[in-house]
């Protein structure tokens, strides 16, 4: 069935017909649904690699993220898929690792895959080398690592969303809050954020800090520096985990101590992944307003690929809530 066959049928040019079957808006109401309804009606289906191809475009973008196991990253990336879908975008998904080499490897890769653009979440890449970038392919940085950088950068505030939970702890009357997840090898992104909004909690209330450093943030580094919180004396009464995973590991170890949560310890974490809403206490947490994160990253791409190449980098935020639960709130 051509378009040529749908005007016919609908009554009006082939030209009206490609408006409506492109999504453009010049198109009245009225005859916007006859044509619709003679598309449905014969479950028309447009050919998009050959409407893509006639605009120079393939119809898939790139997400470059480090650790597909890591469900924080799982769970977004089902987010940036749901908004993709919407622009009819396919999506390639390549893991980084957050090394620097597979980072430059997703960003180098662009033109063998014959990407629209890229959404890249970076651990590792700087934004020196991201400026130098030949590629003109669209770019946008999801997550912390640069700001104020050479590409469109969407990512909550951390800094604040630290402090708000921090507040929650001296709100319940902790006095001996620890932070887990700081990091030697992080002079920007997440971890230095989280534990500026952490302190600047503590400072306002005049409660001392205690800094619990981990390499990776995954539940093995959250066990093992929780142990070390525990050999403090006196222990924290509390403990702020820089992500969710982290959380969970120090839950494992604070529960296997013989001590309770959150009646000797409270918890909370950030990321408000599934396994805190199952596991037991549930965890308190910072929840992330991912299908927002995703939607905003995707419309930013988009608005570089519809042609606004020399617009100059945008910053973005997307919302978060705090998600008190039985990890410091008991049941």
């Amino acid at each position: 069935m051509s378009l040529r066959d749908i005007a016919r049928l609908a009554g009006v040019s082939v030209k009206t017909v490609s408006n409506v079957v492109n999504g453009y808006a010049h198109v009245s109401p009225e005859t916007r649904a006859k044509v619709e309804k003679v598309l449905v009606e014969l479950d028309y289906r447009p050919n998009l690699s050959a409407r893509n191809l006639r605009r120079g475009r393939t119809g898939v973008i790139a997400l470059a993220l480090p650790e597909l196991d890591a469900p924080y990253f799982a769970e977004l990336s089902r987010f940036v898929i749901d908004a993709a879908a919407e622009h009819r975008w396919l999506v390639v998904i390549e893991q980084t690792d957050g090394g620097l080499d597979r980072e430059r490897q997703a960003l180098d890769g662009v033109r063998d895959h014959r990407v629209d653009g890229v959404i890249l979440t970076p651990f590792a890449i700087g934004a020196e080398e991201l400026a130098a970038r030949t590629d003109d392919t669209a770019l946008v940085l999801l997550g912390e690592r640069i700001h104020d950088g050479p590409a469109d950068h969407v990512a909550i505030d951390n800094v604040r969303a630290a402090r708000d939970v921090t507040e929650h702890l001296i709100g319940l009357g902790r006095t001996r809050i620890a932070a887990l997840g700081a990091q030697d090898n992080s002079a920007s992104g997440t971890a230095p954020l989280r534990l500026a909004g952490y302190r600047q909690a503590l400072a306002e209330h005049g409660l001392p800090e205690t800094v619990a450093k981990v390499e990776r943030y995954h539940r093995a580094e959250g066990a093992a520096a929780m142990a070390g919180l525990l050999a403090l004396d006196p222990r924290p009464d509390a403990v702020f985990c820089f992500n969710d995973l982290l959380a969970l590991g120090a839950m494992r170890t604070i529960l296997a101590a013989g001590l309770r949560v959150p009646e000797d310890i409270a918890l909370a974490g950030l990321d408000d992944i599934e396994d805190g809403r199952y596991s037991t206490p549930t965890l308190t947490t910072v929840a992330p307003d991912k299908a927002e994160l995703a939607r905003i990253a995707v419309d930013l791409l988009r608005q570089r690929i519809d042609g606004r190449p020399g617009q100059p980098p945008r910053e973005a935020r997307a919302g978060y809530r705090l998600v008190p639960r039985e990890s410091t709130l008991g049941r």
